[in-house]
């Protein structure tokens, strides 16, 4: 059979594509990225917000179409939406052959094949998934020097607009032997860069009762031959210790790049968000990371029309970024749900509401991040280049340390002779709202 896989959401869920492209390739499968010449589609979906639910039914209706066009073609669902709509899902899009929860990606061979004993729907709990911990071969889909690695799965927090610990279950670590295992096997297949993901990195071990956590997996990745970066992405506030921060500051190979999502500021939303931490422990914990980790880069993520959220909180967010200056930000619009604790709150932010902050709130990070750029021109920074620029003749786009692939801003080497997966030292001319230019040297 000839399979097209089209992953939507983080890459997390990049992560679990992968995994179950590599089950595929084991089985005989082969993989085409024309769907045209496939004999079976598999989307892998994403349900997080509003928007993710939208962008994963279109794209399951335009297969649908894609499926009519020839006798004998399949279409499979996977991922999140499925394990957060089930049997509605499967009554609403009866094109669909077979659907598969979070904790049913080993099935995907059956799936294809359509030997599934007639069953449509399959949603076991997301704690039997077996592909962890497995050595399931993964076929890579990112650059050849750049891979995510998946150190947890699941979440065991309680936050009232998260919808993660239903759809991936509890916080469940992967010992650290699998992880550096994979690290190493990844390295020697040429891997430079290697991006840590899970729901709550920096919970990474607390469930494992071993003794060990976040930065004493980082001290043994920092020791493999090969890896040029290893970044964390998805932190959270109240699992940022001290011993982590100088971890980082001490390896040259950690990035020195904190990806923290704070959500809010406020302290009300933050209390009706279930977030156990205050504004002011926020704040230290900013100021301790540039302290202990000198030129350390931050990133945050942001919601904007929480339930409750008056003029004023959105103001004190504002205050907030300006007081910080995040290198990178991202923002989003609260997304309401039936199926999550916050739906219940009151006084919801009216969607015109919503808009009209988030466009306040970019306007001033792109000013923020345009003065932050600044501090780069004239100076020589070490890239690793991606690809070549799609929109400028000759120019090539790379990323520098501080800067983690497709959430961050890019580098444009202007003509130079670069090749993809090469780190070469960059001049950098000039600097954008979230972009920068140079020269090779």
């Amino acid at each position: 059979m000839k399979i097209h896989f089209i992953s939507l959401g983080c890459p997390r869920n990049l992560v679990d594509t992968e995994i179950m492209l590599g089950r595929l390739l084991q089985a005989g499968c082969t993989i085409t990225s024309e769907e045209s010449e496939s004999d079976c589609v598999v989307v892998n979906t994403c349900s997080f917000i509003r928007p993710a639910v939208d962008e994963s039914i279109d794209t399951i209706l335009e297969m649908a179409q894609w499926k009519k066009q020839a006798v004998g073609r399949k279409l499979v669902v996977v991922g999140c939406l499925p394990e957060r709509y089930g049997a509605n899902l499967a009554k609403a899009l009866p094109e669909v052959d077979a659907f598969l929860g979070t904790g049913a990606f080993h099935l995907i061979i059956d799936a294809v094949r359509g030997s599934l004993d007639g069953t449509c729907v399959l949603l076991p709990h997301p704690c039997n998934g077996s592909d962890l911990n497995e050595n399931v071969p993964r076929l890579r889909t990112t650059s050849p020097h750049t891979a995510y690695l998946k150190i947890a799965e699941g979440c065991s927090g309680r936050c009232t607009y998260c919808i993660i610990p239903k759809l991936r279950g509890p916080l469940r670590s992967r010992p650290m032997e699998k992880v550096l295992s994979e690290a190493t096997i990844l390295a020697k297949t040429g891997v430079e860069e290697l991006i840590l993901v899970a729901q709550n990195t920096t919970a990474y071990g607390q469930d494992l009762d071993r003794g060990y956590g976040l930065e004493h997996l980082l001290t043994k990745l920092a020791e493999i031959s090969g890896l040029a970066w290893v970044r964390v992405l998805y932190g959270h506030p109240d699992f940022i210790t001290d011993s982590l921060i100088e971890t980082i500051g001490t390896h040259n190979n950690l990035c020195s790049y904190f990806d923290i999502p704070v959500q809010h500021i406020s302290e009300p939303i933050l209390k009706n968000m279930g977030r156990r931490h205050n504004s002011a422990e926020i704040l230290k914990l900013f100021e301790r990371i540039r302290d202990k980790a000198p030129g350390a880069v931050l990133r945050t993520t942001l919601i904007v029309g929480f339930p409750g959220e008056t003029e004023h909180d959105f103001e004190c967010m504002l205050d907030f970024i300006e007081k910080v200056r995040f290198d990178h930000l991202g923002t989003f619009m609260y997304s309401n749900e039936e199926d999550i604790p916050s739906y219940n709150l009151r006084n919801h932010v009216a969607e015109q509401v919503k808009q009209e902050r988030l466009d306040r709130l970019m306007t001033l990070q792109a000013a923020l991040s345009r003065e932050n750029n600044q501090k780069y021109v004239g100076k020589t920074l070490q890239v690793v280049v991606e690809r070549a620029a799609e929109t400028s003749q000759g120019q090539m786009i790379a990323r520098a340390a501080f800067q983690a692939p497709d959430v961050d801003g890019v580098i444009r080497i202007n003509q130079g002779g670069a090749e993809p997966g090469s780190f070469v030292k960059v001049r950098i001319t000039e600097a954008h709202n979230y972009d920068l230019t140079g020269d090779t040297v």
